[in-house]
């Protein structure tokens, strides 16, 4: 087992970021591989499932569309001079094809599966002996409510935030790091939502809960982004959970003070997934694992990665 003093720090795993592959005359990194694919594949579950789906040559045309503007974007920064516009085009194009693949998710979710929260509850149940999203009511006061909401929607915040951090500290490559690695996690909770799909507790079983959330902003906002944004589904593993973990741990190898700064934010974030009814506390375990696992994985896939890019430089120069 590697030592701590031996595992490679943030310097030297940015360091691996930067090879590229060249795609009918674009330059392409290992960030735009996982990105285009996950249009890719998500249009030809859309055209193969076309018989369960409403209108799925039209979900199917728009990946299409969002694929050749995102090498469009890719194309267009090596135009790009200023480093602020760079920072806005790379991290607002690959972010939002994030979100855009998350909410395009929802009509592929029940291809295989009915909803899986009656296994889900009975599994936590048998563990914990009580319904911990139930269990949590008797907690609930306006004050925690309104900090239980603020973690969780600060979340969309720090998204970005953390983002700048990294680049404008550390440059391109260590940018590259944390937008990956956002990617590992945000297409597999994608295929957990298509293989094992949960409604969630709001949408499954919503009069169970006898306790209101009461607060202030953020609970009206945290309500809004519910009533507004989400669909049933989308729930294990949790893609806050998740996406969290690979922010504050990001903090931790490129800007730690950031990283003690968030910690109490994250860690109620992990909370307040349950206590606000978005997910199951299977979900956010889930969610938080996942987070680890790709922080773990992901200089090794990186390391792959060049030495693939590395042999296909070489066939073209021989």
């Amino acid at each position: 087992m590697m030592a701590a003093a031996d595992r490679p720090r943030g310097s030297e795993i940015a360091g691996l970021y930067g090879r590229k592959i060249r795609f009918f005359g674009v330059e392409l990194q290992i960030t735009d591989t996982i990105v285009l694919w996950g249009l890719i594949v998500q249009a030809a579950l859309f055209l193969v499932f076309g018989r369960r789906i409403n209108q799925p040559l039209l979900l199917a045309a728009k990946n299409a569309g969002l694929a050749a503007l995102y090498v469009f974007s890719v194309f267009l920064l090596t135009k790009v001079k200023s480093r602020i516009l760079y920072f806005l085009i790379r991290t607002g194009s690959v972010q939002l094809l994030f979100a855009y693949l998350y909410e395009a998710t929802h009509p592929l979710q029940l291809m295989f599966l009915p909803w899986q929260d009656v296994p889900v509850l009975a599994a936590e149940q048998a563990v914990f002996g009580v319904q911990p999203t139930l269990w949590l009511e008797r907690f609930i006061s306006t004050p925690l409510t309104e900090w239980m909401m603020f973690s969780y929607v600060i979340y969309l915040v720090v998204y970005p935030l953390v983002a700048g951090l990294i680049y404008f500290k550390h440059g391109e490559r260590a940018l590259e790091d944390y937008l990956f690695t956002l990617g590992l996690v945000n297409l597999a909770c994608d295929l957990g939502f298509i293989l094992y799909p949960v409604a969630g507790p709001m949408w499954y079983m919503p009069e169970a809960y006898s306790v209101p959330l009461n607060g202030g902003l953020f609970t009206y906002l945290g309500e809004y982004i519910r009533t507004h944004a989400h669909l049933a589904g989308g729930s294990i593993p949790s893609p806050h959970c998740s996406v969290a973990t690979v922010m504050w741990l990001m903090t931790r190898r490129y800007v730690r003070r950031w990283f003690y700064i968030l910690a109490p934010v994250v860690l109620s974030l992990y909370v307040s997934t349950v206590y606000c009814r978005y997910h199951y506390i299977s979900d956010s375990i889930a969610g938080l694992v996942l987070g680890i696992i790709a922080i773990l994985a992901g200089p090794s896939m990186v390391r792959a990665w060049n030495r693939r890019a590395g042999r296909r430089r070489s066939k073209v120069t021989s």
